[in-house]
């Protein structure tokens, strides 16, 4: 009997790696999926892989594009999957089709199961197989959502990403398989959307760079598809903030700049504007473009000072007095104004308070590596010191290690004739080996 045509790239793929069934590619997959995501629960269905080799796939969520590049040394791109949008181009009409916002009913009664039992399936006018999704369960998931981000800005990303990416998971079974009006869908697919992102930081927190751009890949997409400005902004200016660390100045400013046109389409607040200047000037300082840099940063304060909106989203209110004078500063780095910077962060860092300490730690490590640039080697040592007691307090962020790292580079030449210097190197070595 002759195969019915579709993706042929894919099903090549297969019969390459001896998989002759699709059930045998299916337990190759789900294997490396599980070895590679780190989640032995991870698996993919027979009716998922279908849907992949026939003519019209549409994108694979991010943890099927892991296992999938993890299984065949490619990524879905090359197997034969209709990229997702990218920024400006219209995504292809069989990724639409793929988020229905009225979706279907469930075969199996998962909520309590799954241990979230707030979204167990109702027992009034519904049968047990079926999981009916009401405000009050919107609302709940929303919290979730929020709640994540500010375990985040408190403790840092390490610890939270999985947390995140089963509750994302979640959520992408309700809207696939629930059962809920439409105001009630299109809601799930804005909290889906804003999970992902937050997933992407949180990956990016922990520095896993490359799941936390499919993840911001995807939220991208998802905003696109939705036409949800807010989140296209935010997303573009998560991938901006990550492609500074990348050093990848360009990026981050055509990042940035997208962002601002989006934000213009919503009429956003001033800070949106205020936190969009200041990722523009960070991809112009790694750039070393001084003069616009400093442009930017003038825009990212006046916008700042026209101080907070009533419209304000909850994605933006990190972005205090202390968090824009340590980004400044971040920017002044950069640019080799160490002591400039060193004032600015040492600022930052005496205004932050508790709920953000990760912004803290990050700012101290930011501070300790412009001082020892600066050749001000005892604030150095006594900003390092700082930010390794927050680690020590239980912050998990895996970015602030990194920077840790760099000051102990610098410190290095100073090791071995000052004792201060000496034990702060073996301190740094004990966090961060």
């Amino acid at each position: 009997m002759a195969r019915t045509p579709g993706n042929e790239a894919l099903f090549a793929a297969r019969i390459s790696k001896g998989w002759f069934s699709q059930e045998r590619a299916v337990e190759g997959i789900s294997m490396s999926g599980r070895e590679a995501l780190r989640d032995p629960s991870f698996t993919v269905s027979v009716r998922t892989y279908r849907r992949w080799e026939s003519s019209s796939p549409g994108w694979p969520h991010p943890h099927h594009a892991t296992a999938l590049r993890a299984a065949f040394g490619k990524g879905p791109e090359f197997l034969g999957f209709p990229p997702p949008a990218t920024l400006g181009v219209e995504a292809p009409a069989d990724v639409a089709q793929e988020i229905d916002p009225m979706k279907r009913r469930k075969v199996l009664g998962a909520g309590a199961a799954i241990g979230l039992p707030w979204l167990a399936p109702s027992r009034a006018n519904a049968r047990a197989s079926e999981i009916r999704v009401g405000d009050g369960d919107v609302h709940e998931l929303r919290l979730a959502a929020l709640d994540l981000d500010a375990i985040d800005q408190r403790w840092g990303g390490d610890r939270l990403w999985r947390t995140a990416r089963s509750h994302l998971a979640w959520v992408q079974h309700l809207i696939d398989d629930g059962t809920y009006g439409e105001d009630v869908g299109r809601e799930l697919h804005q909290i889906s959307g804003q999970l992902t992102t937050s997933l992407g930081w949180f990956c990016y927190d922990a520095n896993r760079h490359d799941e936390a751009r499919i993840f911001f890949s995807e939220a991208l997409n998802t905003a696109l598809l939705d036409d949800d400005l807010p989140l296209a902004t935010r997303t573009l200016s998560n991938m901006s903030r990550q492609s500074v660390d990348l050093n990848k100045p360009r990026e981050a400013i055509r990042f940035a700049k997208q962002a601002v046109r989006h934000a213009a389409g919503w009429d956003a607040p001033p800070r949106v504007a205020a936190l969009l200047a200041i990722r523009t000037a960070q991809g112009y300082a790694r750039a070393g473009d001084e003069l616009t840099a400093s442009t930017e940063i003038k825009r990212a304060w006046r916008a700042f000072d026209r101080g907070p909106s009533d419209r304000d989203p909850e994605w933006v209110l990190f972005l205090n007095e202390a968090e824009l004078t340590c980004l400044e500063g971040m920017c002044r780095s950069d640019l080799g104004q160490y002591r400039r910077a060193v004032r600015l962060l040492e600022r930052s860092a005496t205004l932050q308070n508790i709920e953000h300490s990760r912004n803290r730690g990050m700012c101290l490590a930011r501070l300790a590596t412009a001082a020892v640039k600066d050749r001000d080697v005892d604030r150095s040592i006594s900003a390092a010191r700082e930010s390794l007691r927050l680690i020590d307090g239980g912050q998990t962020s895996t970015r602030n290690r990194m920077q840790l790292v760099v000051v102990r580079e610098g410190l290095a030449p100073y090791g071995a004739r000052a004792g201060q210097a000496r034990d702060t190197i073996e301190l740094l070595n004990q966090h961060i080996a």
